[in-house]
């Protein structure tokens, strides 16, 4: 698990990606690879979801793929069979938390109040993604959580664009950001790769100047 954290941390920025069409995925990684972002979530709200992450497993040795979404221990068996290396869920399931941990599948479970924060402690995570970022009370809340929960690291995911990504990063609870404004179902649907580059280099670019 804090490898893979570790690694999401270096990248500080998770690409949450809605793909309809799996024959677009390669060309979608590579796009996002090509802005230096070596990661994406490939979310479980289509039936592309799993197709999606095994060719991206397959095609793209270089890009670290999660799945997102995963709402069923048959979604986490669904997605790491295809070659996910990570889950993301967008709640705190203790079922599906103690059935990754069992298997040693890294998961990323989202929590919102300072009760799902100690649930997640108690099930022997110190990451979790905070969800829905924006709408749940934005940086401002994630730092006063980050007060009694000092060794807890977030992921912050939901409402978040180029214009407030800087509220989240700057907080040194945070290991990452979830974000789908540089993978827009429209730009994947268009295949406006070009596009989806030129977003995630200027993200990757902003991120690396607030950090230093």
């Amino acid at each position: 698990m804090s490898y893979i954290v570790n690694k999401l941390a270096e990248i500080g920025i998770v690409p949450v990606v809605v793909i309809e069409d799996a024959k677009q995925a390669v060309g979608l990684g590579q796009a996002l690879l090509d802005g230096g972002v070596p990661c994406a979530e490939i979310t479980f709200r289509t039936k592309a979801a799993a197709s999606a992450i095994h060719a991206l497993s397959e095609e793209l040795p270089d890009l670290l793929v999660g799945a997102g979404t995963v709402l069923t221990t048959e979604q986490v068996d669904l997605a790491v069979d295809a070659g996910a290396g990570f889950v993301v869920s967008p709640g705190l399931n203790p079922n599906i938390v103690q059935y990754c941990r069992r298997k040693g599948i890294p998961i990323v479970p989202g929590v919102a109040t300072p009760s799902e924060v100690e649930r997640a402690l108690e099930l022997g995570l110190d990451a979790v993604k905070f969800f829905p970022a924006e709408q749940a009370g934005g940086a401002d809340y994630i730092k006063a959580l980050s007060a009694p929960y000092s060794g807890v690291r977030f992921l912050p995911t939901g409402g978040i664009t180029a214009a407030n990504i800087a509220d989240y990063i700057k907080l040194p609870s945070v290991f990452a950001v979830g974000g789908s404004y540089m993978v827009a179902k429209d730009l994947i649907q268009k295949g406006d790769w070009a596009e989806i580059t030129r977003l995630s280099d200027e993200t990757v670019k902003l991120i690396k100047s607030i950090r230093g």
